[in-house]
Order: structure tokens, then C-alpha cells, then sequence
């Protein structure tokens, strides 16, 4: 580690709570003057050493211009939609040490077709299923027939859907009106069975460390019900899937899906998370993303027991050690999503959220961190729910039962009117069925 540079000016690019943690985590770190995030939040803005810059994180030339002005050192893409904006491309071109990949690369994630087609090149397990274009509605319900004897069926968007893009059925007529209700070209696999859990890797072109595992919830409701989201909690470490066996993923998982990207010239420098069921017969994929998870990534910064910094820009420039190991702290971390009345539908906003001091934080809770998602700051130094996920609340603890405890506490003393919350995250949940989002 000691030949890693630490960054002293840093971009990030995004305004949820991802973004919220990557800024808490970098702006924390010894040597860094200022993060830079655009186009941020009000909650963002408050934390030390961030200065918020509204720029749309759509516009290439837009976010080219003020890392010039800000003469930043890198710059870190956090959602999926500004990779597929081809942000990263207009960021390298410019000579901006970028984490995130190109737009060709970040296809791994924006379509679902394409990454079936990389991940069955480089080896990698995975459901069976077929991609189709938009107009073979007809031969994609006949192939619905013939994937039903496997006992279910995932209808999913090949495009971008902001984890909401799956739709998981019992049976082939479901699974014929999901196709019909479905736009665009889709990809249909059978129905997985087994726990999901998160893979992160930082990647440079080659070679990739991993993260510690992490599990999401991304149903509505308790027990896994309601509708598909964004996600609404996560929790970190994953009892059934250990460092170890997390290396091991990434060797199986991560590392053949790079090489099959590099060789075909499009190499992928950034964060690949891989979304795994673990079945019966061992870990297949669900799906690739060419970014940090969100809610994930806020219950893994707070356990990684180094700067981040320093290993993002060494994955930009293409240098990272393939021997290195990134150190944990001891204990745990569990994230609870609170999100507004309507979502994941058309969310209500400008509801008052209580409890929350004039910088968003929670008072007299050491154990807990709060990430906001979609809010805003009154002048009353008050803040409003103004989006579908809103904030993620974060308890740590020296276990998962600890962890879980503070954060479950620390969500009771938060309210809104028609706030939404799960109340099982990290609990152990019966047998999943689907195929992530």
C-alpha cells in the first residue's frame, strides 16, 4: 500500500446515497482537500472537506469542464445511467483519471442480452435462458414453454431499470403477459432458487480485488414480498458466503468476464459488482453492474479498514497489485432503506422528516450513519422526503444481531408520513426465488 497515491481533490459523480457514502469515505481520508460532487445533495454538501457543484451528471462536456476547473485528480462515476451517457469516455479523452468504465464497457450492466453474451464467453454460471429482440414477442413466448418445465420464469428489461426491470412468475401465462407488458428487446432465463448475495470487485482492465460480500433486499416488503426496488437494505459481512469464499467468486466470476472484455477491446476499469444467486448446485449469475451497489456500498465502506482513495486511482490508471488484499475492521454493518408513500411507483414528496439534526445526521447515535437518497434541506434546518428511496440508515455493531439492533433503532426514531420501511433486513430469510433486478 505504500506505493499507492492518495488523490487530493476527488469528483463524484451522482447525488443518491451511494454517492453520499463514497463522499463520507473519501472526504474522511488523510490527504484529501476537497470532494467534489455533482451534481450532490443538500445532505452531501454537509459533510466535511464536500463542496456540491450543480451540473447535470448526464452532460460529458458538462462534468469534463469542472473537473478542469476543480483540477481534480479523479474523478469516481457512481450510478449507471452517466456510464451509459459515456461520461467516463469524455472524462478519459480529456485526460481525467477516471473510476468507471467506458460506456462499451459498461454495457455489462446496460444490456441484459449483452452481458448474457459475455459471461457465457468467458465460462461464467449463470441461469439458462434466451435474449430477444423487440419484435420476436412470438418466439419468446414459445420459448416460455419450453423453460416452464424448470419450474419458473424471469421476464427481465435488457436496458437500464434502475433495479426494477425483473419480473419473476409461477407460471408460462405470467410469464406470456410479462413479455406483453415488457418495451423493448428482453431477456427471458428460469427462475433461480437460493439466497442472493452482492460481489463487488475494483477492477483495472485486468485485474480485480475484491470487496466484502454483501446481501441486498430488493422486494417492498417483509418476507420478500411486494414489488422489486432499488433496494431496500442490505447487510454486510454474509454469513454463508466468507471472505474466502468471496475470493473465490471473484476468481470464478469477476476476473474471466475482464479478460473477455479486454480481448475484445473494450477493457473495464471501475466496479463490477456481480449479483449471485447461491443454489444448490453453487453460485450463478444473476447479473453484472458496472458500478457500486446502492444500498450496498453503504454497509461496505464503513468496513473497510483503509483509504479508498488511493486503490480508485490506481484501478483508473491501470495499476493495480494483483496480491493486494484490502482489510476489513472486525464486526458488522446493516443498512434500512426508508423510502416514500408510492414507491417504487410515483413517490410522494414534501413530507417532514423528524428526528434528523440541521446536518441530516442522527443525534446522541455513535453506532449509526445516515445516507441520504432523495431529500432536501429546509431553511428551518429541516429536511423533506423528496424522492422514492429517501435515506439509509446504517447501524454498526461487533455482529450482524448488534448491527441489526442499532440500525432497527435508530429507523424507529425517524418518521414521515407514509414513510416505507422493511423491518427483516439481515435477518435469515427463507429461500429467495428470482433473478436480482
Amino acid at each position: 500500500m505504500s506505493r499507492l497515491v492518495q488523490p487530493t481533490r476527488i469528483l463524484i459523480v451522482g447525488a443518491g446515497g451511494r454517492e453520499h457514502a463514497l463522499a463520507w469515505k473519501l472526504a474522511a481520508e488523510p490527504g484529501v482537500n476537497e470532494v467534489v460532487v455533482a451534481p450532490g445533495s443538500d445532505a452531501i454538501a454537509r459533510e466535511p472537506r464536500v463542496r456540491r457543484v450543480h451540473v447535470d451528471p448526464l452532460d460529458p462536456a458538462a462534468i469534463v469542464a469542472l473537473a478542469r476547473e476543480r483540477a481534480v485528480e479523479l474523478a469516481v462515476i457512481g450510478p449507471e445511467a452517466p456510464l451509459a451517457a459515456g461520461v467516463a469516455d469524455a472524462l478519459v479523452a480529456a485526460g481525467v483519471q477516471t473510476f468507471g468504465p467506458t460506456a462499451a464497457a459498461a454495457m455489462i450492466e446496460s444490456s441484459k442480452a449483452f452481458c448474457r453474451e459475455i459471461a457465457i464467453a468467458a465460462g461464467v454460471p449463470m441461469a439458462t435462458g434466451r435474449a430477444f429482440a423487440a419484435e420476436d414477442r412470438g418466439v419468446a413466448a414459445d420459448y416460455v414453454a419450453e423453460l416452464a418445465a424448470l419450474g419458473g420464469i424471469v421476464v427481465k428489461a435488457d436496458g437500464l431499470a434502475a433495479g426494477k426491470g425483473v419480473t419473476v412468475c409461477d407460471t408460462a401465462g405470467g410469464a406470456v403477459a410479462a413479455i406483453a407488458a415488457t418495451d423493448g428487446p428482453l431477456v427471458i432465463e428460469e427462475r433461480l432458487r437460493g439466497r442472493e448475495a452482492s460481489v463487488i470487485a475494483i477492477c483495472d482492465g485486468r485485474t480485480a480485488l475484491t470487496l466484502p460480500a454483501a446481501r441486498d433486499h430488493k422486494r417492498l416488503g417483509d418476507g420478500d414480498t411486494g414489488p422489486n426496488t432499488g433496494g431496500m437494505g442490505a447487510y454486510s459481512p454474509v454469513p454463508d458466503l466468507p471472505g474466502a469464499l468471496a475470493e473465490d467468486i471473484v476468481e470464478r466470476f469477476h476476473r474471466p468476464v475482464l479478460e473477455e472484455l479486454a480481448r475484445r477491446g473494450t477493457p473495464f476499469r471501475g466496479a463490477l459488482y456481480a449479483g449471485l444467486m447461491l443454489t444448490d448446485d453453487g453460485p450463478r449469475l444473476l447479473e453484472f453492474n458496472a458500478r457500486f451497489g446502492d444500498p450496498e456500498t453503504q454497509v461496505i465502506l464503513p468496513r473497510l479498514a483503509l483509504p479508498l482513495g488511493p486503490i480508485l486511482l490506481a484501478a483508473a490508471r491501470g495499476r493495480l497489485n494483483k496480491d493486494t488484499e484490502i482489510p476489513v475492521l472486525p464486526g458488522a454493518a446493516v443498512g434500512i432503506v426508508l423510502a416514500s408513500a408510492g414507491y417504487p411507483g410515483e413517490a410522494e414528496r414534501g413530507a417532514r422528516i423528524t428526528a434528523l439534526d440541521a446536518d441530516g445526521h442522527l443525534p446522541e447515535a455513535s453506532d449509526v450513519l445516515i445516507f441520504h437518497s432523495g431529500s432536501l434541506h429546509e431553511r428551518d434546518s429541516t429536511f423533506l422526503a423528496n424522492g422514492g428511496r429517501v435515506i439509509t440508515v446504517v447501524g454498526r455493531g461487533p455482529d450482524l444481531a448488534a448491527a441489526r439492533a442499532a440500525a432497527e433503532g435508530a429507523t424507529d426514531r425517524i418518521a414521515w408520513p407514509g414513510a416505507q420501511r422493511r423491518h427483516d433486513i439481515g435477518l435469515d430469510l427463507p429461500i429467495a426465488v428470482g433473478a436480482a433486478g
